[in-house]
């Protein structure tokens, strides 16, 4: 009888060192999912956004300055903030697109008045 208590008693801790391993091999896949994949998508969309920018555009940048694109030069940016007011920035410095940001946000005014 005490054979089979002990083949009982090590079945059932292998059994719960293999669920726990289980667990362990699914933390990684979990902040693949979670983080990871997220954030490489953001990186990818806001590359496009920035190899996508022209002279013409109006942008906002992460600082929260507005203008328009007035010249490219490789990686910089030359903008207009105000009449006769120029700066340059970097190409990763810009954030968006103004009419991008302003058609969301109308979208959600609207909503709001609706109601």
């Amino acid at each position: 009888m005490s054979h089979f208590t002990a083949l009982i008693a090590q079945e059932s801790s292998s059994g719960a060192a293999l669920f726990q391993f289980v667990i362990l091999l699914m933390v990684p896949v979990a902040l693949y999912l979670l983080m990871i994949r997220p954030q490489r998508k953001r990186m990818k969309e806001t590359a496009a956004l920035q190899a996508s920018l022209g002279v013409g555009d109006e942008i906002i940048t992460n600082s929260g300055l507005y203008g328009f694109i007035t010249a490219v030069e490789n990686d910089i940016f030359w903008v207009e903030v105000d009449d006769d007011v120029q700066i340059r920035i970097a190409r990763a410095a810009i954030q968006g697109r103004v009419s991008a940001v302003s058609s969301a946000s109308g979208s959600d005014e609207r909503d709001s008045d609706e109601a």
